[in-house]
């Protein structure tokens, strides 16, 4: 995103327009309520139509594709005028057949690691008197199952739709949840009305509408796993890459008598930490292999024979396993691979979120992010060797928020290395667990043969029981695989959102109410549809915020509203009529866009007042500013992603939107 998009032009024009106004011209669309920069838009309904004036003689132009989203121009009578870019109107549809949508946001589902299927309700009171039943689980259960054995076109009532059952929708399949409406009576629940699903489904003559493409191949009949082990190779992890490469090479010796043999890949990236800071140490994250299957395990373990120990220290006690990972997610090539798995280890934690010395920038929550819109299943394991102690809590927060699943249950495997040897026993047992229990989803799968729905682990954390590396792998594999094979089958079926013009879901499990105890497990997650331009402009304001940030905690200074004060009056064109006041937070001084002022979530950065600032401890405002810093990473990330910007017909590329997770927003 430090491309043509971003920086210090982007970051004038968006502060120019946004303090000073900006020139509208009779073409502009119409601005929501209250607004200067955010414009009112629809969504179309199933049979929907656009024509070229609005009278009801009006000539016929074209169908619409359903859930087209549109600018709203004008408003005459039953019609509204409408564009699918913000250049100008294209036609006139019927009021009647669209749904206005202010807020941009959408729910996206989340990986069904153990979770069931979301289910759509007719209406507001059908949802609310499930989640009042005696037995809600039951209740559910039982509406579920009479979906499952419905005959074609039997009433189902209350449910009118469901999320695929047997499957997952499928990654090429763009859809939206778009939410009309929130009810938030319920403790630890959202119950949402949503509109018209799966835009993504062509109808018939309808082309795909994405700008890019899915990086996976859901055509492909034979699911293929490629496995990639990510490994530390600095001093004192000897014993972990000998056991990665007998691993690797036991595991080859299995899949030889295996019939899928060729259907499961190994590679191996080992990383490091800063060059710049030591180096000696020849490199801060390297593909040792690209993934290889049996028949040419020869150069896998010919290229593992090389693999070492560093010869030197670094410069921390951390590492940047983070930027392992990521070597692993960009340059290895998952695209012939339908599951995809990641296993790290290191006996460190990672370089945190914008330490000078990582080379990513992000923070485990940016890179959790990264990792789940690719669908690849991280498990980290953690080696806590006695000689870094006072590491291990760090280590495994990170470790655990990077790779928290949607069941709140993290893939995080913690190995007790009292000694070199048991360590590295521990973890080629865990690691041996992890890996044969994804060949049974490679077994199944082949074989036509559903995998069972893992059973969800109730309680708190101290009331659970404390499991063995072993154990907790299995777990890992029977949750993740079970989510991967729903995956596979969604791609290769070409699962579809269901299609309901209106309806209500709730945003966590129904089922897990009744027997979860703490934080929800959420089956769908709120995302903010950001087109390139808007993308560009929170960039912008995030990097000034960023910027006065640093300086104000550099110069100990308490009052960072003076700083952002000074930094946006000189990009003003009329630097006179910026003032801040001290008592609003970010957002209602208009220091970061409007788009983000109405949404029903809010984050500390957003909410952020003089006070607050000034109330901060030094650590939480060092906390802040590396938030910050992440964003910003993820941000550039985001822009250079072709496969997941949708286009919605427009030709401009700074009117295709992403699907923003909100907890990716200031």
């Amino acid at each position: 995103m430090k491309s043509r998009y971003l920086y210090p032009a982007a970051l004038f024009v968006c502060f120019c327009c946004l303090l000073s106004g900006s020139v509208v011209n009779a073409k502009t669309p119409l601005l929501q309520d209250g607004k200067t920069t955010v414009y009112q838009r629809l969504v179309s309904h199933p049979g929907a139509k656009l024509y070229d004036g609005p009278t009801k003689d009006a000539k016929l132009l074209h169908d619409l594709r359903t859930f087209t989203v549109l600018y709203i121009y004008d408003r005459r009578g039953d019609r509204l005028q409408v564009g699918v870019s913000s250049d100008g109107p294209e036609g006139w549809i019927d009021a009647r057949l669209a749904t206005e949508w202010p807020q941009a946001i959408t729910m996206v589902f989340t990986d069904r690691t153990g979770r069931a299927p979301v289910l759509f309700y007719k209406d507001h009171a059908s949802l609310q008197s499930t989640c009042q039943a005696q037995s809600v689980a039951e209740t559910v259960q039982s509406q579920l199952e009479r979906v499952k054995k419905a005959a074609q076109g039997e009433n189902t009532d209350p449910v009118v739709a469901t999320e695929p059952i047997d499957t997952a929708v499928a990654e090429k399949n763009f859809y939206l949840l778009p939410v009309l409406n929130m009810d938030t009576q319920y403790e630890g629940i959202k119950l949402l009305e949503v509109a018209s699903i799966d835009p993504g489904s062509a109808e018939a003559g309808d082309d795909a509408s994405q700008a890019g493409s899915p990086a996976t191949n859901p055509s492909s009949r034979d699911l293929k796993i490629g496995f990639a082990f990510v490994v530390d190779t600095t001093i004192s992890m000897g014993p972990y890459i000998e056991q990665t490469t007998e691993l690797i090479k036991h595991l080859y010796n299995e899949l030889e008598k295996s019939p899928y043999a060729d259907k499961m890949a190994f590679a191996v990236v080992a990383f490091r930490s800063s060059l710049k800071k030591r180096p000696g140490l020849e490199y801060t994250a390297k593909v040792i292999c690209d993934f290889t299957t049996v028949k040419d395990r020869a150069r896998l373990e010919k290229a593992l024979e090389d693999v070492r120990e560093a010869k030197i220290s670094t410069h921390d006690i951390n590492e940047d396993s983070f930027a392992g990972i990521h070597e692993a997610a960009e340059k290895l090539s998952w695209d012939n691979y339908g599951s995809r798995i990641m296993l790290m280890v290191s006996d460190a934690g990672p370089l945190g979120a914008g330490d000078p010395t990582s080379l990513t920038g992000f923070s485990a929550e940016a890179l959790a992010d990264y990792l789940r819109q690719r669908k690849i299943y991280l498990t980290c394991v953690h080696v806590k060797g006695a000689s870094n102690r006072k590491n291990h809590a760090y280590a495994a927060k990170n470790y655990r928020e990077l790779t928290m699943q949607s069941d709140n249950q993290a893939s995080y495997i913690a190995i007790d290395a009292k000694n070199a040897a048991t360590g590295s026993k521990s973890f080629r047992d865990a690691a041996r667990v992890l890996a044969q229990s994804y060949g049974k989803l490679l077994t199944a799968t082949a074989t036509g043969a559903f995998l069972q729905k893992p059973k969800h682990v109730t309680g708190s954390s101290s009331q659970k029981k404390q499991l063995t590396p072993e154990e907790e792998a299995k777990r890992i594999a029977e949750s993740t695989g079970y989510a991967m094979q729903l995956q596979f089958l969604g791609n290769r079926e070409k699962s579809r959102a269901p299609k309901v013009v209106k309806a209500w879901i709730a945003d966590a499990d129904l089922e897990k109410l009744e027997t979860s105890q703490g934080a929800p497990v959420l089956a769908c997650e709120p995302c903010v549809l950001l087109t390139k331009g808007q993308l560009s402009t929170l960039y912008s304001q995030v990097k000034l915020l960023l910027d006065a940030s640093e300086e104000a905690f550099l110069n100990g200074e308490t009052d960072l509203f003076a700083q952002i004060q000074s930094a946006a009056a000189q990009m003003s064109r009329d630097p006179k009529q910026f003032t801040l006041n001290p008592g609003r937070n970010l957002l209602e001084n208009k220091l970061l866009d409007e788009v983000l002022l109405d949404l029903p979530y809010k984050s500390s950065v957003s909410t952020l007042t003089k006070r607050d600032w000034e109330n901060m401890s030094t650590g939480a405002r060092q906390t802040f500013i590396l938030r910050l810093k992440a964003l910003l990473a993820r941000y550039e990330e985001y822009d250079k992603d072709a496969t997941h910007w949708e286009s919605f017909g427009s030709k401009n590329p700074e009117e295709w939107v992403y699907r923003v997770p909100l907890k990716m927003l200031p």
